[in-house]
């Protein structure tokens, strides 16, 4: 009976398992960060957690985790109708791995994916979409697939415009030059 109670004391131990490494931890919630202030506007912090985040990433030599990270940032500022080629993600292209090289096919528009609920992924889907010139500006009018539902926070930010066509000329001649979560997601 008592090797019993040791083996379950020892078992419910183990069962939430070992904490993830601090770099690991820090660069979650620092590109968490990054995603919230750039949506918000704020890109002047976001580049600063971004910064954060990749030296955390750096620092266990893994240029995959790079990449990804690299790619997230992409995501983002496509999300936010401010296209690039992902530079930086290129960059790192010959050390991501496959899900990371699809995903960048995937934000250039030479390949489709599955749409995802999150709030963000559907921004992001809509951007490549626009991107790709398979959606209009009409056809942000973000809302959700099949729901009718507008999504939270969205603003008309006030950067430089990116194109396509000057981010359709500057949200419609609402004043800003793209489209953006003006919330955190």
């Amino acid at each position: 009976m008592k090797r019993l109670v040791l083996l379950a004391l020892a078992l419910a131990g183990c069962a939430g398992g070992p904490l993830p490494p601090d770099w690991q931890t820090n660069a979650r919630q620092a590109l968490e960060s990054f995603k919230r202030n750039y949506l918000a506007g704020d890109t002047r912090a976001a580049e600063t957690e971004f910064l954060r985040a990749k030296s955390e990433l750096a620092s266990t030599g893994r240029g995959d985790l790079l990449a990804r990270a690299e790619l997230t940032r992409c995501a983002v500022r496509t999300a936010s109708l401010e296209f690039d080629d992902c530079p930086a993600f290129e960059a790192l292209r010959s050390e991501a791995r496959s899900e990371e090289t699809g995903y960048a096919e995937y934000l250039s528009g030479r390949a489709q994916r599955a749409a995802s609920d999150d709030a963000l992924s559907r921004l992001v889907g809509l951007g490549v979409q626009f991107k790709a010139g398979r959606i209009s500006p009409a056809g942000i009018t973000l809302r959700r697939a099949g729901g009718g539902r507008s999504l939270p926070g969205l603003a008309c930010r006030r950067s430089a415009p990116r194109t396509p066509a000057t981010a359709k000329r500057r949200c419609a001649s609402g004043g800003g030059s793209s489209l953006s979560p003006a919330s955190s997601l």
